[in-house]
């Protein structure tokens, strides 16, 4: 009867446990399932400063896309950046720094750096790889660019405090590795115990029975000794028989498992005292098992209920994103092997500078330039804009087109200045054409400062387009020659036909450029008879920049200035220039000497060191940047 009562209780405690577990696996599916999304807010009051960075940290902090939420009063914009590139443009400037997200979750982390109250606006810089404007509200799903890493720059005009009511959401884990096993747990449970329900076990054989459960004692009774020791059913072996019996029993009850809960007692001979003690002792077997069977039970509750409690602990922890770890310095972080441009970020600059070139010379108004052209092109250009609103037939420069773009070389060289070049062919360019492009500092934008035909026949060396490194003009490690050396080994070769240099480098048999200098200064060294006449190619060593190319070689590019000096030769003799000359000098004639100066843009590739291949001209043109008289 009392192997009955456990038995159905048990059964029904492992069924409310299955169904608990089971529960608590669903659960976490449904609803305790955790949040899709999280949401963090900056904290109000805030110190106002005019412009805001978002820390690239925060981008990474869970799998999937970041979206910020932005309002403000009137215009605002919203710039992604290169770490590094972001905190070089804020500089000095006072700026809040979006850092990290509260352990909770729900607030974002601020710091506030003091500096400068004001900044230019950050709008047009070529910094950012795109922008966002907006008018009182802004949704931005923040999506990296390219590879590497990314910051975000918000800001008004770079005088008024930019927007502070910021919202972020991030993707939420969203896993519950708990609830698959919890249900598969809970199922189980239940049935275990709807089996245990079901099923009994088999009742055991009475003790001091025979074989077919018949008394081992006689059924008569004799008043002689000798006949209870003859039979073997005398009390002394009846008493052995129950002894045994009750040892068997209870070492089947300390084996007996929660499974197996029932253990009937055997059966008291109503004979003699002897059979009820084996009665007592029988029966404390079952109620040890009962005390396991308990304890069992108790654990299983327990591993439920912690199973419970932490998928709901889990759920909770998976909606508060981990706070950001602390920020270094931006530059620091930085690869230092990323390109300082994205292909759209050099087309969107070319497009701006092509853009800029055409507005000039359809004007000829070199004003127009200035946002965009300096150095050596800015002169060539400004001094051809004079010359042709005097001389007609004066040829225009090259046009600079922002397509067909053949390739572009970018480097990897992350502090200021910075140079990049690209190479189109556009309408109007017979041959494609090197443009050179440099940002003198971060708050600046590119400046085109060289043009560059390539020769006729020549082949353009290869150069990752991904990157690649730049090498000081006086270094010459792995090279034959320093970019200083391999442009001054031109300027000499451009000033004498028997320079050192003659066999050192050299130019395709249909690019002219070398060979045509030296017949027109030897040609006007003939024809000039009344004056004589020098000739210098100088490099100038600031403009020469440096690109490693593919085979280990190195592309350099600069500007040569050519310097035509001519002085009379006797009292009285006069020296003529041309029309172009004439309109920079003010005059056609002299008696006292005059002075021609050219700007020469020019890129020559240097093989590697050890190779036996001399140098070769890639590119080359001049510009008549001025004309005096002595």
């Amino acid at each position: 009867m009392i192997g009955n009562i456990l038995r159905f209780k048990t059964a029904v405690a492992l069924v409310l446990l299955g169904l608990l577990t089971l529960l608590a696996g669903i659960g976490q599916k449904t609803f305790w399932a955790p949040a899709e999304t999280v949401t963090a807010t900056a904290p109000a009051g805030s110190t106002a400063a005019p412009l805001t960075v978002f820390d690239e940290k925060l981008r990474t902090m869970r799998d999937g896309t970041v979206t910020i939420n932005v309002k403000g009063e009137g215009s605002f914009m919203l710039a992604a950046g290169r770490p590094d590139d972001v905190e070089a443009w804020v500089g000095k400037t006072a700026h809040n720094t979006v850092s990290g997200v509260s352990e909770d979750g729900k607030a974002l982390q601020l710091t506030h750096a003091e500096g400068e109250a004001t900044a230019p606006s950050p709008a047009g810089s070529d910094l950012w790889v795109s922008t966002e404007n907006a008018s009182g509200e802004l949704k931005y799903n923040w999506t990296p660019p390219a590879d590497g890493d990314w910051s975000l720059l918000l800001a008004t005009d770079g005088t008024k405090p930019a927007p502070s009511s910021i919202t972020m959401t991030f993707p939420n884990d969203t896993s519950t590795p708990w609830a698959i096993p919890l249900m598969v747990l809970g199922g189980l449970l239940i049935l275990a115990g709807a089996a245990l329900m079901v099923l009994k076990p088999k009742s055991g054989t009475r003790p001091g029975s025979g074989s077919d459960g018949s008394s081992g004692g006689s059924s008569g009774g004799s008043s002689g000794g000798s006949s209870d020791d003859s039979t073997g059913g005398s009390s002394f072996a009846r008493r052995a028989q129950a002894k045994a019996a009750a040892r068997n029993e209870a070492r089947k009850s300390a084996a007996a498992t929660a499974a197996v809960p029932v253990v009937e007692s055997p059966a008291v001979d109503p004979k003699g005292v002897d059979s009820k003690g084996t009665q007592e002792k029988s029966v404390a077997a079952p109620a040890n098992g009962l005390q396991r069977l308990r304890r069992s039970g108790a654990v299983v509750a327990v591993l439920t209920a912690t199973a419970v409690a932490g998928s709901g602990v889990a759920a909770q922890a998976s909606q508060s994103p981990a706070p950001a770890p602390a920020t270094s310095s931006a530059a620091a972080e930085q690869a230092p092997d990323s390109p300082v441009l994205v292909d759209a970020q050099v087309r969107r600059i070319l497009e701006q500078v092509a853009s800029a070139v055409d507005a000039g010379d359809a004007a000829k108004d070199a004003s127009k330039l200035e946002p965009r052209v300096a150095g050596p092109e800015l002169e060539v250009r400004t001094q051809n804009y004079k010359i042709r609103s005097q001389v007609g037939s004066y040829e225009a420069r090259m046009p600079v087109r922002a397509t067909k773009l053949l390739t572009t070389v970018v480097t990897e060289k992350r502090s200021w200045p910075r140079t990049v070049m690209a190479v189109t062919q556009g309408e109007g360019n017979v041959v494609p054409q090197l443009l050179t492009l440099t940002q003198a500092s971060p708050r600046e934008n590119y400046k085109l400062v060289l043009t560059t035909p390539l020769q006729p026949g020549t082949t353009f060396p290869g150069i990752a387009r991904g990157g690649t490194q730049t090498v000081a003009p006086s270094d010459k490690s792995g090279l034959l020659y320093s970019g200083e050396e391999a442009l001054g080994g031109l300027g000499d070769r451009l000033n004498s036909a028997e320079s050192a240099f003659k066999d050192k480098l050299s130019e395709g048999a249909s690019s002219p450029y070398i060979a045509d200098t030296l017949a027109y200064q030897a040609d006007v060294a003939k024809s000039g008879v009344n004056g004589t006449f020098s000739f210098t190619h100088k490099v100038v060593p600031e403009s020469v920049v440096v690109f490693r190319t593919a085979d280990g070689g190195a592309l350099a590019l600069g500007r040569l200035n050519f310097a035509f000096d001519g002085t009379p030769k006797a009292e009285g003799d006069k020296l003529t220039i041309g029309d172009d000359a004439a309109a920079l000098a003010g005059g056609k004639e002299t008696s006292t000497g005059m002075v021609l100066n050219f700007a020469e843009s020019v890129a020559v590739y240097i093989p590697p060191a050890g190779s036996q291949d001399p140098m070769k001209l890639v590119a080359a043109t001049r510009g008549l940047t001025g004309a005096s008289f002595k």
